[in-house]
Formats: structure tokens, sequence, C-alpha cells
């Protein structure tokens, strides 16, 4: 037994040496083809206070001139910056790249964060403030304003709010009505796993109902992500867990420190709470359709988590002075990592031009 605890006492003695070891909490210094450091690139961890607390980002760019891009995560509380490991967008090589961790998520999540702030009308302030702090700091009047899952249901209002700060506002997997989404993909699912002859998943879906009335039960909020990934229709197209997708890639990203990799999980799992049922139950569609910006849609054609269809029926009553949408068809959820080549060519002929000439025919 004795030798049996040291082993053991050593093994985790190791395994914390090499957390430590692959955690600095700083991100790698932008390189070209030739692994050199480019001349007067940025690559940067920020701390800000925005709201009354100090609140994190990621700053990358080859060119800190560049136009600048604030993407807004989703979750809520789900941070994506170690998205970039595994796809690699390559946006830092013509945007300066701001990946902004919102209030009680990742770099920004403290257990001193009033409960009270977690409101829909603060989380609308702080991403103002953290846009005129960038464009106060890189000296641009408007910004792109992109944002992904719960970051478009934020972002969308942020651009009906504040359409001075931005050049245009991009939703990717933009949500629309989100429980009507959550009903459609439990309907999807089973109709697929019961081609698929797979008797337990269909026994695990139907123990795990979802309705309009009643809401998303405790049962398929603890199945939807594992049901959704094995069939190739959650976060990415080819990621096939939780685990090995996201939750590892999370504790190997060097750009955080140890404890900032916890909190990324505790702000996760505190966020959530404070803003899933209004996000459910709110229909974005009756009553926030008029914009005084340009407006885009990146959907992926195989995403389940924010339906496209019914983005794609939003969409159709968006007023805004310029708008298109753009269905990714090799895409899930993410498309501006699961297809970033096609993501960047709109983002830089249309998205910046102010056109739509690359959009879906109508």
């Amino acid at each position: 037994m004795t030798v049996v605890a040291v082993l053991l006492g050593t093994l985790i003695f190791v395994a914390i040496s090499i957390l430590f070891a692959i955690s600095p909490g700083h991100p790698a210094p932008l390189r070209d083809d030739a692994g050199q450091i480019i001349p007067g690139s940025l690559s940067e961890r920020v701390t800000v206070q925005i709201g009354g607390i100090p609140q994190g980002m990621f700053i990358q760019s080859v060119d800190p001139a560049n136009p600048m891009l604030l993407f807004l995560h989703g979750g809520p509380g789900m941070t994506e910056f170690f998205m970039e490991d595994d796809y690699p967008t390559g946006l830092e090589r013509h945007f300066t790249m701001v990946w902004w961790e919102q209030r009680g998520a990742g770099m920004s999540f403290s257990g001193d964060i009033p409960p009270e702030t977690m409101t829909m009308d603060q989380m609308i302030a702080d991403t103002i403030e953290v846009a005129d702090y960038l464009r106060g700091r890189f000296g641009q009047d408007r910004i792109l304003l992109l944002g992904h899952s719960w970051g478009s249901y934020l972002g969308i209002q942020v651009a009906a709010e504040a359409p001075d700060r931005f050049l245009a506002y991009v939703g990717m997997a933009q949500i629309a009505h989100q429980l009507r989404s959550e009903v459609m993909a439990h309907e999807y699912m089973l109709d697929a796993y019961r081609e698929r002859g797979d008797g337990v998943m269909v026994r695990r879906l139907e123990a795990a109902p979802v309705s309009m009335a009643d809401g998303t039960s405790p049962a398929w909020m603890r199945l939807r992500d594992t049901a959704m990934h094995r069939i190739g229709v959650g976060h990415t197209r080819d990621m096939r867990s939780v685990i090995t997708g996201i939750f590892v890639p999370v504790w190997q990203m060097r750009a955080y420190t140890v404890w900032e990799k916890i909190n990324v999980w505790r702000g996760k799992i505190w966020s959530r709470p404070f803003f899933w049922e209004d996000l459910l139950r709110d229909d974005l569609a009756a009553r926030l359709t008029a914009f005084d910006l340009p407006i885009y849609f990146f959907l992926g054609r195989h995403d389940m988590t924010a339906n496209p269809d019914l983005a794609r029926a939003y969409f159709g009553r968006v007023n805004a002075p310029m708008s298109g949408l753009y269905t990714f068809d090799n895409s899930a959820h993410s498309p501006l990592f699961e297809e970033p080549g096609r993501a960047t060519e709109i983002l830089l002929q249309n998205v910046l031009q102010g056109t739509n000439t690359l959009a879906d025919a109508e």
C-alpha cells in the first residue's frame, strides 16, 4: 500500500508540475512563415476596468493599424480563444482581433462580482464600454462586432443600442428564439438516432423532454451536447466530444494561468443561470428588427445548437442599411473556425466594404 501511495503521489506531483509548466499565462507572439516574430505585431493580454470590475481580453494583430474586430464569445460564460489552437482563423493577419472574456467568464471571472450585476443591461453596457476602450486606444472611430451563439444574442442587442460604435454587426450561429431551437434539435436528433438504429440514445432522448410550454428539462441539458456531437451537429462538424474538443484544449492552453483555467469552468457554471431562461424565451424577431448599421449572419448548415432556419427567418425580418446572409455548407455551430478561409473572404470583401455580393441568393 505504501508503494502504491508513493507512486500515486509521484504521478500527482508530475501532473501538477506539467500543468504549471504549460500554463505561463501569456499568448505566444505572432510569427511569420519562417518562425520569426513579426516586427510591430501585437499579441498581448490586457485587463481593464469595465463596468466597475477588472475584465480581461487577448489582443492579436500583425499590424495594430488594421481594422478592429471585437469577438463576443458564447456560453453564457464560455470563452473561445482556446479554439484558435485547433481551429486557427488567421484573422489576426487582417484585423486587430480582440477576444474579450465577458463579465463572469474566464479571465473576467471573480467570486467578488456582485450577482445583481449579472444582467443583460449590464452586459450590453460592458460591451459598449469595451468598444469605447478599443476605439480610444487604437484610434478607430468604428470597429467590427462579431457575436457567436450567446454572443450573438448579446451582440445584436448591442448593435441596436449603439450603432455609432460599429462598422457592422456579424452574427455567427445567430440566436433567434432559442427555446424553439431546442425543441427542433430534440426532434431532429430523435429522427437521426432512429434512422441509425441507436435505440439506447432514442430512449435517452425520449426521457429528456423539451417543449415550448415547459422549457428544457435537466435531463435534456445533460444530454444535448453529447447527442449533438456524436452526429456532427454540435460545436463543430468534426468535434465528437466536449471532453476532447473543449475541456482538454482549455487545460492545454498556454495563454492562461492554472487558476484562470479553473476559472473558465467556474465562470461557465456560475454565469449560465443568470441568463439562460430569459435567453430561451426571448423571440428576437418579435421585438428587434430595425438597425442603423449593416447586419450580416454566418450560419452553419449542420448547426443544431442554434437552428439556422430560425436565424434565416429572423434575417428575413431585419431592416438595415445593408445586410447579408451566408450559409456555410461544411459547418455546424462555428463557421468562423470550421471554414475560416470563406469567413475571412466574406469579412474582407463584403463586411468591410459594406456590400453583400457573396451572400446567399434570395
